[in-house]
């Protein structure tokens, strides 16, 4: 039943907002990344917080980079954030048939297959890249794969993504259902999520992340734990002819262990890889060192 207080006149800007969104998803995958690029155009060149971030970020996590090499880092960073608004609009609204003609190249499906064979579950582990949602899409079409994901603060939104969401994934779980995600895994399901943003949550340890210590959430190694899941990485890269090369790593060994802040830099490290095969992509406008461990001076 459709809520009536989400056509309250206070929510009217958002339903105009989410018509545009709509309305991008209609175009063509090639017209769509023409108007990405275009707003690229214009993320690259506003100032503001985000840009401040994204830079210290660079500064910190790739020193051995130059000044003028870490700029031109920053400028193709922010560009592809205009990909990422039309590619969002695209996973959430986009037809299977538009979805179909992706060009996509999938690898790995071998080590998903093998753990299904097995009956166990599989933790898929991924990244903040700026086209995460428009790659689950793609995986989702080609196995059941269920994602984490967390609330959206605009109530249309909200709805109207989370029921897109369910039209391609075989479930999806918020940030807090840890117990169903666990039972999930134990049906053998697929699920997936990154676990590389600071949450400034309870339940996270410092582990090196570009060899600085990051506050990262423990999820993976309780979810393996209480599941008996498989954990395998998953990595996805936006190739230059505009297709996207997706990679499901082999499992990792002897995860998890007992130590959890060592599988917690197990998890980071496999992150650091993914990122720096593709730096431009990944979102570092988030404050990824906010929370700093304790006597240590603040990133930002």
């Amino acid at each position: 039943m459709f809520p009536a207080p989400l056509l309250s006149p206070r929510h009217w800007p958002s339903w105009t907002g989410l018509a545009i969104v709509r309305l991008v998803a209609k175009l063509p995958y090639r017209a769509s990344r023409v108007l990405g690029r275009a707003l690229g155009i214009l993320t690259a060149r506003l100032p503001g917080q985000r840009r401040r971030v994204a830079r210290r970020n660079l500064e910190v996590c790739f020193p051995e980079l130059t000044d003028a090499d870490r700029a031109r880092l920053l400028h193709r960073n922010l560009a592809d954030l205009g990909l990422m608004l039309v590619e969002f609009a695209f996973a959430w609204f986009g037809s299977d048939r538009a979805i179909a003609r992706v060009p996509c190249a999938v690898t790995g499906l071998e080590h998903l297959e093998t753990c299904r064979r097995q009956g166990r579950g599989v933790l898929l582990v991924g990244a903040h890249f700026s086209h995460l949602e428009l790659c689950a899409r793609l995986v989702s079409a080609r196995l059941p794969l269920a994602g984490m994901y967390r609330v959206m603060d605009d109530p249309v939104f909200e709805r109207a993504v989370l029921r897109a969401r369910l039209h391609y994934a075989d479930a999806m779980f918020a940030k807090d259902e840890l117990r169903a995600c666990v039972k999930y895994l134990k049906r053998g399901g697929a699920l997936w999520y990154a676990p590389d943003q600071d949450m400034r949550g309870k339940d996270a340890v410092f582990a090196p992340f570009f060899g600085i210590s990051a506050a990262t959430i423990t999820a993976t190694h309780h979810l393996a734990r209480l599941s008996g899941a498989v954990v395998i990485p998953f990595f996805h890269r936006r190739e230059a002819h505009g297709g996207f090369a997706i990679r499901l790593e082999a499992p990792l060994q002897d995860f998890p262990s007992r130590d959890i802040v060592a599988d917690t830099a197990r998890v980071n490290a496999a992150i650091e890889r993914m990122v720096r095969q593709a730096p431009e992509q990944y979102l570092w406008v988030h404050k990824r060192f906010k929370t700093r461990p304790s006597g240590e001076a603040p990133v930002y």
